[in-house]
């Protein structure tokens, strides 16, 4: 039987626009890959009476229902009340839960007050998801021919709680077995891909592949179901090889969250050292490596030379060089890296060099104008790019290209 689902979101927050609904864009992505199909999303206030005629709608249209927010202790997260009262069930007091938020708040040298003992009261019957990222718990239940989970509304909380305990209750509702498999693309737009991929992708039906566009970059993602987990491994098999042939090393990885991730590994693997040099990313490169647990065992340190004094003093960048080509310029993009790379004693450094706007510089170099360059043992590398006009999308991307160039000298080794 094909399932299908309804999210819907309480809080007032969300319909004032004071904070995004990332939950919903999370949900509905992994709930695809689980190959469970979300037909609708709500968002509704703090407010019992509109939260009953949601639920109403929603029985009547979708056979999973998932909510996220309104877990909390204040007097207007009541989310769990409104929906046990729908479906007929009386909310029971679990001493173990009311256990845990005290052990909570007691880790972080708080005192707990005493609404935060109404997280402890659940659906009666109900499949409780323990959470370890916050203090109100989530939890699933059935009636109705209906099957409804609760879910916390913090972004953090709803992903970790989806991801290692609502996952688990939800593989239980598919007959089967569902596996999926994310390529991460950088260097190709995605209407490029949909371009290459178009036809493949209405042909396949099992597995399916779709598209999602990220920041920058490009996710594709393989999705077969058998009755096996191995069936469905040997499925997607075939259609990764055929896309990696197709694509080639635009391809950056497969299951991971991001070009530093794969950066990390590699320069684990061949036991080098890294360092950067930035001006207009403003250390978001170093940002994103030193991000990641255990990176400095290979990420030696990094320089912010946003100005041209700190190119000249610390980077050792020739006033010269400087004088003559500007601060936005392959050569001086070169010296940085080289820069870099002498100060810092590490294995390769990359750096940036550009224009992120709003104006133009004082040679008349367009905003979107950016170099990054590589400097390794062999040689320095330099690119030149051309990234817009928006301020934000020029970083990111510019530190993605940097980090890209890392990558693919690290295949080489």
């Amino acid at each position: 039987m094909a399932h299908t689902v309804e999210l819907i979101a309480v809080g007032t927050e969300l319909l004032l626009g004071n904070i995004v609904n990332s939950d919903a864009q999370m949900l509905s992505r992994e709930l695809s890959a689980l190959g469970l199909n979300v037909l609708y999303h709500s968002v509704v206030g703090d407010n019992p009476g509109r939260l009953e005629q949601a639920l109403e709608i929603a029985k009547g249209r979708a056979d999973i229902i998932i909510t996220t927010g309104g877990l909390g202790p204040t007097c207007d997260d009541l989310t769990k009340q409104t929906l046990a009262k729908s479906f007929g069930k009386p909310l029971v007091f679990h001493p173990d839960i009311a256990e845990r938020i005290s052990g909570f708040f007691h880790s972080l040298g708080r005192e707990m007050t005493e609404n935060n003992l109404q997280q402890a009261e659940l659906p009666e019957g109900c499949t409780v998801f323990q959470n370890d990222w916050g203090t109100a718990p989530g939890c699933a239940f059935e009636s109705e021919g209906i099957h409804v989970l609760m879910l916390p509304g913090p972004p953090f909380e709803c992903s970790n709680m989806f991801r290692y305990r609502a996952v688990d209750y939800l593989r239980q509702l598919s007959e089967g077995a569902i596996v999926s498999r994310s390529l991460r693309i950088f260097g190709m737009g995605e209407a490029a891909v949909e371009q290459e991929l178009r036809s493949r992708m209405n042909e396949l039906t099992n597995p399916t592949l779709a598209p999602y566009a990220k920041e920058g970059e490009v996710e594709l993602r393989i999705t077969a179901k058998a009755d096996t987990d191995g069936e469905a491994q040997a499925l997607l098999a075939p259609v990764e090889q055929e896309l990696r042939e197709r694509l080639g090393d635009v391809i950056y990885g497969a299951d991971v969250s991001s070009l530093e991730e794969v950066v990390f590994g590699l320069l684990k693997e061949k036991g080098l050292t890294l360092g950067t040099a930035e001006s207009c990313t403003g250390g978001l490169i170093a940002k994103r490596i030193t991000d990641m647990a255990g990176v400095s065992a290979v990420f030696r340190g990094g320089v912010v030379s946003y100005t041209n004094a700190v190119k000249q003093n610390v980077l050792g960048v020739s006033a010269e060089l400087l004088a003559e080509h500007g601060a936005v310029s392959e050569p001086v993009a070169k010296a940085m890296a080289e820069g870099a790379r002498r100060v810092l004693g590490c294995d390769l450094a990359v750096s940036a060099t550009g224009v992120a706007g709003p104006d133009s510089d004082d040679r008349g170099n367009p905003v979107g104008l950016v170099y990054v360059a590589l400097s390794t043992p062999e040689s320095c590398t330099v690119q030149k790019l051309s990234l817009g006009a928006e301020r934000g999308r020029i970083r990111t991307t510019a530190a993605n290209y940097a980090l890209d160039l890392v990558r693919r000298y690290l295949l080489t080794k």
